[in-house]
């Protein structure tokens, strides 16, 4: 965990208020929710068998003994509210943004503290694949009004339900006779959670992986569809993207569409992905609400500052006046103007 100083707060407010203007124009509202959650909300909505619930989170009883975590990203805490304050029955379409301090027990990279920010969005009540790509669309006009450049987009869908079952299946008994190769973490994840190890980093891991099968083939009709329209939509939008059948993501709620957007810009190294996303629409059902589509995604600010060009000190905003006194003479109490407030406004006058 690091202290943020001027003038580096000065760029992470840059980014803070091209977020806010981008996001307005698109419809979202900022919302803040707590920091602590009860510890059930992230076995539930983020996933027993994930990394993040499994070794990551920061989680203690309080004095009435219940568990309660630092919320280790925003997602979940945000469908929370969602439920909790019955937004499905006051607006068809809720647009939420929120900002602030995630936690997370994992190894230090580049851009990654064990606390850390993000900026996410989430749309819910949007099932039409349209959504999807707007939220891209949006995330590329961001990153192109910061100038981060290069920019990769990947894009892809890891399916639901029957369709991610077969795809499990097919994956298990492709990993199964390599398994003695696996890293020990994916040794694990081939039992907890397979497609995990798509998302392994370790070179040889990453190597047997690169024969698996593609979860595009076990993908059903409906959600074939539903990616056809994303991909087309995105191309009439004019934002250029890569499909990449083997992204899925370290969160066990995705379902469908999934995203990330990565750069060789900030010298981050094989952590390039400064924001990354997708549909999760079986959350807010899982966690007792109505079924509800939803997508939404997470920016990672220290990434995403260090890959914004120029200095620090050039985003801190200029001096408009500077007034000196000139000897010890102005410097006096007695010769400096005082302050007096009329008994009619909270106005000031000097007198």
């Amino acid at each position: 965990m690091n202290d943020l100083l001027p003038p580096e707060s000065a760029k992470w407010a840059h980014l803070e208020r091209t977020c806010r203007e981008l996001f307005a124009r698109f419809g979202y509202d900022e919302v803040r929710p707590p920091v602590v959650e009860h510890t059930e909300l992230f076995v539930r909505g983020v996933g027993e068998g994930s990394d993040i619930v499994g070794k990551e989170m920061y989680t203690f009883r309080d004095r009435s003994d219940r568990s309660l975590t630092l919320r280790p990203e925003l997602t979940a805490g945000l469908a929370r509210a969602y439920i909790e304050h019955s937004m499905s029955a006051k607006e068809a379409v809720t647009r939420w943004w929120s900002l602030g301090p995630v936690f997370r027990y994992e190894a230090i990279n580049t851009g990654r503290y064990r606390q850390f920010y993000q900026i996410d969005c989430e749309a819910y009540g949007v099932a039409e694949p349209t959504i999807d790509a707007e939220l891209i669309a949006m995330l590329h006009a961001l990153y192109t009004t910061l100038r981060v450049e290069p920019l990769t987009i990947l894009v892809n869908n890891v399916g639901r339900g029957d369709d991610r079952a077969r795809y499990r299946e097919a994956l298990v008994a492709f990993l199964t006779p390599h398994q003695a190769e696996l890293c020990e973490d994916c040794r694990r994840r081939l039992v907890t959670n397979p497609l995990r190890v798509l998302d392994c980093k370790v070179e040889t891991c990453k190597a047997i992986v690169a024969r698996a099968p593609s979860v595009l083939d076990y993908l059903g009709e409906a959600a074939k569809a539903h990616f056809d329209t994303v991909q087309a939509t995105l191309g009439e939008l004019g934002v250029p993207f890569t499909v990449e059948p083997r992204l899925v993501r370290g969160l066990d709620y995705y379902t469908g569409t999934v995203f990330e957007f990565t750069t060789t810009a900030g010298n981050l190294g094989s952590q390039s992905t400064i924001v990354a996303g997708g549909r999760y629409d079986d959350m807010i059902g899982e966690l007792g609400g109505p079924a509800t589509p939803a997508i939404g995604f997470g920016i990672g600010v220290e990434r995403t500052v260090l890959c914004m060009p120029g200095d620090a000190a050039s985003y801190a905003p200029s001096v408009g006046l500077f007034i000196a006194a000139h000897g010890a003479r102005p410097r006096s109490p007695t010769r400096c103007a005082r302050p007096v407030w009329s008994s009619r406004s909270s106005t000031a006058t000097s007198a």
